[in-house]
């Protein structure tokens, strides 16, 4: 119960971290966003709760291969709130391109072979 209490405060604490910066300058708020601090830490965990790297391996490829069309929802968000469109309709726009990434992602991977 300890080590998932620490996993959601170090979590918490990020995300805080994010938000407080991006209030004084969006560009490190993005930059630290941007850092894959959140597959760091599930690589760390799932490593130090498995000691199986296959595992911690497989995780991170599937960040590597989603990464791709995750891309999608900061380049649509990106678009639309720049062409005046809402925050809320722009994030579920955004979200819903983005699935759709990730489904025809994963179709396309599936075609070569590759198991999800």
């Amino acid at each position: 119960m300890f080590r998932y209490i620490v996993k959601v405060l170090i979590s918490a604490v990020i995300i805080t971290v994010v938000s407080e910066v991006s209030r004084k300058t969006g560009y490190i708020g993005g930059l630290i966003a941007s850092l894959p601090l959140t597959s760091i830490l599930a690589l760390f965990w799932l490593y130090n709760d498995t000691r199986d790297v296959e595992k911690v391996a497989e995780l991170s490829t599937g960040i590597l291969l989603f990464v791709i069309p995750s891309l999608t929802f900061f380049i649509v968000m990106t678009l639309l709130l720049r062409r005046g469109l809402s925050f809320y309709l722009t994030l579920v726009i955004s979200s819903s391109v983005m699935l759709a990434g990730y489904a025809m992602f994963s179709s396309i991977l599936q075609r070569f072979g590759v198991r999800l």
